[in-house]
């Protein structure tokens, strides 16, 4: 009896080992996957871009907007380590349960080729993708986040944010926004039907974006601009840690530099512009245009 027990003694001890070095193995092999994928990965650049606002109403041409934007991805297809969509990529979205917008086929292909190719991709939510649930996230294997955050590439320390979410922004537009990500009213926006949210969503779009003249929409971003350049310095006066802020929403593209800070900088738009942004491999921005006129 007593040989027997110190069979099975032996044989459960085998039995681990062999447990542990599978493990092992698996591990192993992971490191390999995960350190091949970084190699791929390295030498390439990190791109930003913000208010693609695809399917716009109010566009001339909603489907060659696409296929520039589609063009432009492919650009960057073997020179991209990171892609972020810093909101308002969609000029409307709305992921029910079962059911999405339609439209968009040729855009969200190419980002699932970039997706497949490796490229890590982010989107921020903006003020009009803001119903961006879980379908795109899982189908795109992406991270989609709300609100701002500070995210690491290059060996750069940087904040993100559509920029709706951060720096003083007037009452109206502050309940807005609560209530477009209040569980309770996304649940009462759902229960309507389609035939009437879209049409509704897509003509205040539409209103906010043709009622003001060109020249009252150049004085509110420039006001938008300095409300986040004044919330940056505040924020990095708290976190000196913090090597640049990016933002989107306010569709003006530029670099600011303020005294004794990482520079702010405004992604643009791509109605017009077609403006994005490229952090290189050595840790330098540059604002580019894409077939510009």
């Amino acid at each position: 009896m007593l040989l027997q027990a110190k069979v099975i003694v032996l044989k459960t001890k085998n039995l681990q080992l062999k447990t542990k070095n599978l493990q092992l193995k698996t591990k192993n092999s992971q490191l390999k996957t995960k350190n091949s994928k970084l190699n791929a990965l390295a030498g390439k650049n990190t791109y930003f871009i913000s208010d693609l606002h695809l399917g716009a109403k109010y566009m001339a041409d909603p489907l060659e907007r696409e296929r520039r934007v589609c063009r432009f991805l492919d650009s960057i297809r073997d020179d991209a380590a990171e892609l972020y969509l810093l909101g308002d990529i969609l000029d409307y979205w709305y992921e029910y349960k079962y059911v999405v917008p339609r439209g968009y086929i040729r855009f969200l292909g190419k980002l699932a080729e970039l997706s497949d190719a490796g490229v890590k991709l982010t989107w921020v939510t903006g003020n009009h993708d803001v119903w961006l649930f879980d379908y795109l996230r899982d189908q795109l294997s992406m991270t989609v986040l709300n609100g701002h955050t500070i995210v690491e590439t290059q060996g750069k320390r940087i904040l993100i944010s559509h920029g709706d979410d951060v720096g003083v922004q007037p009452a109206m537009y502050r309940f807005t926004r609560w209530c477009f990500y209040n569980k309770v009213c996304q649940w009462l926006y759902a229960s309507i039907h389609p035939r009437w949210t879209y049409p509704i969503a897509t003509g205040w779009s539409s209103n906010n974006r043709t009622s003001r003249s060109s020249d009252k929409q150049h004085d509110i971003a420039l006001n938008a601009a300095s409300r986040l350049v004044d919330f940056s310095r505040e924020y990095y006066a708290r976190h000196p840690e913090v090597q640049a802020f990016v933002y989107g929403h306010i569709h003006i593209a530029r670099i600011d530099r303020p005294d004794n800070m990482p520079p702010v900088i405004f992604l643009g738009e791509w109605i017009s512009a077609c403006s994005y942004l490229v952090l290189d491999t050595a840790g330098e921005f540059s604002l580019r245009y894409f077939e510009k006129q």
